[in-house]
């Protein structure tokens, strides 16, 4: 099924973050056309699209709502389907490294050497650790076709 596109609207200056959004996000819809999106999934998404293009708003309230559009876009594809943005892994297993692993590890230091000064430690060696999961699970995810070729 054909993905509608965000209409160009010519009020939008060409160097705006709203202009710029706007192509990502007509990019974003021409990538997903590509991919054999289930039916539901793809209705939902030009209900999105339409109701966004009947919006009448300055470009601040544009720009906001294309950033909305592209989260429920990003967030419904991982839900529906498993398709995920480049690097989205990595970036969600980073900061789960430093909460799931750095936390303990700094407080193990802390405690083993005297000096709750040391908690600090642990978060690089968190990072370290979770960016590793991730980045592993986006290697997995890119070898199963399950990853967005566009950058957002």
């Amino acid at each position: 099924m054909n993905l509608y596109r965000l209409k160009n609207r010519p009020a939008l200056q060409q160097e705006g973050k709203a202009f710029k959004k706007q192509e990502k996000l007509n990019t974003l819809l021409a990538e997903l056309e590509t991919r054999n999106l289930p039916e539901s999934l793809s209705n939902t998404i030009n209900k999105k699209v339409e109701k966004l293009n009947d919006l009448e708003g300055s470009e601040k309230e544009l720009y906001k709502a294309y950033i909305k559009f592209q989260h429920n876009i990003l967030r419904l594809l991982k839900e529906e389907i498993g398709i995920v943005k480049k690097g989205h892994y990595k970036q969600m297993w980073t900061a789960l490294g430093m909460s799931v692993f750095g936390v303990p590890l700094g407080v193990g230091f802390g405690t083993a050497l005297g000096n709750m000064g040391f908690l600090g430690i642990g978060f690089p060696i968190g990072m370290v650790i979770g960016a590793a999961v991730g980045t592993k699970k986006d290697k997995a995810a890119a070898a199963e076709g399950k990853v967005l070729d566009v950058e957002i």
